[in-house]
């Protein structure tokens, strides 16, 4: 028997032996402090976020009833860790009467389509996933070809990432038809999401639906001019029921302040680079401070990630904007799949499809071959700490990586200098 210093040990089978007893619910304010998430990490040290209780459950029952179609009796998955915001958005779901389905360990345990397996076992109705799961199932079984029935599955979540056009048409000519693709995007600042799927409108390749039902999001120029097609600042106009209450011990919300509403003036900014079509549909082009700026350009870096997931030769990818000759260079890092060479073949056929589908400020100047690729706790792709290094400059998240050795080997790289 394990015998820790004041921590006590329960036995499980013991546990559930025992009669379960009625449970006795306690009445809070509507504001009470409910957690404490810590964001991932990817652009700085990781905040502490304290997020309120009934603000939280009001927004994930709307999300949940009228966004994702969750019903009374559905079974609901989303692999996620207990450190991600997504396992809180999941517990909600039992507010709508829904069960839900937990795992943690490795996506691809001893099969590369292991979640699909447990979504057919446990008649998954929303089976939530990340973008980057998403990739990696199609590169390692492009054609699965409807293996799994999944009478039950309505709707599959994708987040963490933005969802590549190449990931939506893989989901529906792979996995279901007749399924909501629904992508969607918010953080761990307010535990919920700022755009995400209509059930009323159609798909769109490469698109999130619709802003999430009352949340005034907009896009913004630097200027706070409100813009249509054309790439800016996501900002929300208005209060939700999700603005966290403050970050722990920040004396008189000054950091909390500074980091959402100095920007723009009363308007929450949240640091994606994004743009909203004439349709409604958002596209996410990745982190405010990670996008890239050669020749005084802003380039976001989902378009590039795009082009180079298409490619079977490369596992994974990193590309950031390194300073150089007064002007900004486009660095792309790719890690190899098994067997594979990034010879100058390989290097000038990425460049020739970065350049015809998206543009030619968007070529990467370099391409390197690295090992690994440092990523947060919960496996986001940590950009700002690969341009740091490279640049010679502190590392503000080094704690929040889960392989910060991996930032070794882009130290002093020769081709850099």
């Amino acid at each position: 028997k394990l015998k820790i210093k004041n921590i006590k040990i329960f036995n499980w089978q013991e546990l559930i032996k025992n009669k379960s007893e009625e449970i006795v619910f306690k009445k809070f304010d509507f504001e009470k402090d409910l957690a404490i998430l810590y964001s991932s990490g990817t652009t700085g040290k990781p905040k502490c976020i304290v997020h309120r209780s009934g603000g939280v459950l009001l927004q994930h029952k709307k999300e949940h009833l009228l966004h994702c179609d969750i019903r009374e009796k559905d079974n609901v998955f989303y692999f996620t860790t207990c450190g991600w915001m997504m396992w809180n958005w999941l517990i909600s779901a039992l507010a709508s009467k829904a069960s839900i389905v937990l795992y943690d360990g490795s996506p691809m345990y001893r099969y590369d389509d292991l979640l699909l397996r447990i979504a057919e076992k446990e008649n998954i109705t929303l089976f939530g996933i990340s973008a980057k799961y998403i990739d990696a199932l199609r590169k390692l079984r492009p054609n699965l070809k409807y293996k799994y029935a999944l009478k039950n599955l309505r709707t599959v979540c994708s987040t963490g990432s933005p969802l590549s056009p190449e990931g939506f048409l893989y989901v529906y000519s792979n996995i279901k038809k007749n399924v909501h693709l629904s992508s969607i995007s918010g953080g761990t600042d307010i535990v919920s999401c700022f755009v995400l799927g209509n059930l009323y409108q159609p798909v769109i390749l490469g698109e999130i639906q619709n802003k999430g039902l009352a949340m005034d999001v907009d896009i913004f120029d630097d200027k706070g001019k409100s813009l249509k097609n054309h790439k800016g600042e996501l900002v929300c106009k208005n209060a939700f029921p999700t603005i966290p209450l403050k970050f722990w011990k920040d004396k008189n919300n000054i950091k909390f302040k500074n980091t959402y509403f100095n920007k723009f003036k009363n308007i929450w900014y949240h640091g994606d680079y994004a743009e909203v079509k004439n349709n409604g549909g958002f596209i996410i082009y990745g982190r405010s401070d990670t996008t890239l700026n050669p020749g005084g350009v802003r380039l976001g870096t989902a378009e590039i990630y795009s082009e180079v997931e298409k490619f079977k030769e490369i596992k994974e990818s990193v590309v950031v904007g390194q300073a150089w000759d007064n002007d900004v260079r486009i660095i792309l890092f790719v890690i190899l799949a098994p067997g594979k060479e990034l010879d100058e073949k390989l290097k000038t056929r990425l460049k020739f499809e970065i350049r015809k589908n998206v543009s030619p400020r968007h070529v990467p100047a370099i391409i390197i071959s690295v090992l690994d690729i440092p990523k947060t706790k919960n496996g986001k792709t940590a950009e700002l700490a690969v341009k740091n290094i490279i640049e010679n400059q502190p590392i503000k998240n080094k704690e929040a990586l889960l392989n910060p050795k991996s930032l070794d080997e882009f130290k002093n790289l020769k081709e850099l200098i």
